[in-house]
């Protein structure tokens, strides 16, 4: 892979649905404020109108063609790191830590079981890597009880679909292995206040209080 651009205090969190990634993304903003540092929190798909609508497609009330959403993804993405008054890269040069709940490895490993990864891999590959990658390792079976209590999944949530795209995860991993983003693997199915305090070693040398 071509030499990649790396965003210096952008911090991603990846992981199959139910692993716990908004969890961890809102711990750590916690910690951050706690230590007085700036920090946002942000998600894909994003809160703006073109996430809106990738929302609607994964909650299976809109059907679209294959393509569509991963296409969707990408111009969300382009406007959640470009747009100029609130983007991640305007925000990280402003001195913020920029914290999100997923980014383009989720496209690799959900939008790719439809439209195909070297697809997807091409509709991504000009955007840049986050400093940090945080994948929370967690098995589908795991997964699928903690998503039992939900009212309504989204239609990726089931665990056949699952586990092709932890397959998928592992791959893309794989791609951005020789890339300069740091990634680091972890087990999910550890308590979440441990799982929290993992992340802020690695982040932050010093010990939480």
């Amino acid at each position: 892979m071509d030499k990649k651009e790396i965003i210096k205090n952008f911090i991603v969190f990846e992981g199959l649905d139910g692993a716990g990634t908004t969890t961890q993304t809102n711990l750590l903003e916690a910690r951050y404020n706690l230590k007085k540092l700036s920090c946002i929190n942000s998600c894909e798909p994003t809160k703006g109108f073109i996430g809106k609508a990738i929302r609607e497609v994964l909650s299976g009330d809109i059907k679209v063609a294959s393509g569509t959403i991963a296409k969707l993804f990408v111009s969300d993405r382009h406007e959640h790191l470009y747009n100029p008054s609130n983007g991640i890269i305007s925000r990280c040069k402003d001195g913020y830590y920029v914290i999100s709940d997923r980014y383009l490895f989720s496209s690799l490993a959900y939008q790719s079981l439809e439209y195909g990864f070297d697809n997807v891999l091409a509709l991504n590959n000009p955007f840049p890597l986050p400093e940090h990658l945080f994948f929370l390792d967690v098995p589908p079976d795991i997964c699928q009880k903690r998503l039992s209590s939900r009212d309504k999944l989204e239609i990726y949530e089931n665990k056949n679909l699952q586990e092709n795209i932890l397959l998928n995860y592992k791959k893309s991993i794989d791609i951005y292995s020789n890339t300069d983003m740091k990634i680091h693997l972890i087990d999910g199915t550890k308590d979440i206040e441990k799982i929290g305090k993992i992340v802020w070693s690695i982040l932050n040398p010093d010990p939480i209080k």
